[in-house]
């Protein structure tokens, strides 16, 4: 089942509207979809790796605005739209620690959860929430975000075959492996704020 999803996802990256799925999907993860983009991105970029730098560049674009979605969720829709978000991850009672630590570190905060696998949709309301520059938070989010898809497509571009045989011959493992880390993502946004 595992292979057939697998083959399934790798058709669709080289349909002619996978770009705008890949956009919508990175857009919506920064602000309230629960699945990482590097779900298509990866995909996509083994499925025609001569647009590696262009999927890198959409997936970027996408998540940094979405992230401006979700900062607006967190300055002006807190109570209606963002606070059942951070209710899902269980933070409620972490906020106000949560808030301290944005007074001091925010654009680091918003640097490093862009570029790992915590869940950034929360970072992104949280930045609303605090009142954190905009200018500030959308040029921390630039260079994260950037970082992140930009270095998966370069990888993925430069060995990709190597690649491609790799997760093809361990997929089930790989899949477990990345089912730890995202669910590790979560842990680690309750427990470490």
């Amino acid at each position: 089942m595992l292979r057939r999803l697998y083959d399934w996802v790798l058709h669709l990256a080289e349909h002619k509207y996978a770009p705008s799925a890949l956009f919508g999907v990175s857009f919506a993860e920064s602000s309230f979809f629960p699945l990482p983009p590097d779900l298509m991105l990866i995909p996509m970029v083994l499925a025609e790796r001569l647009k590696a730098w262009r999927f890198a560049l959409i997936t970027t674009i996408g998540s940094v605005l979405g992230g401006v979605l979700g900062y607006y969720i967190g300055a002006a829709l807190f109570e209606t739209v963002g606070q059942p978000i951070v209710d899902f991850y269980g933070l409620s009672h972490k906020m106000d620690v949560f808030f301290e630590n944005y007074k001091t570190y925010g654009a680091l905060i918003v640097f490093v959860a862009g570029f790992t696998p915590i869940p950034y949709k929360v970072f992104t309301i949280a930045s609303g929430v605090a009142g954190m520059s905009l200018p500030i938070f959308i040029g921390a989010s630039l260079v994260s975000r950037g970082a992140r898809f930009f270095i998966v497509a370069g990888l993925l571009y430069f060995f990709g075959e190597t690649i491609r045989a790799f997760i093809e011959k361990y997929l089930g493992i790989l899949t477990f492996v990345f089912a730890v880390i995202l669910i590790a993502g979560f842990f680690a946004i309750k427990y470490l704020f």
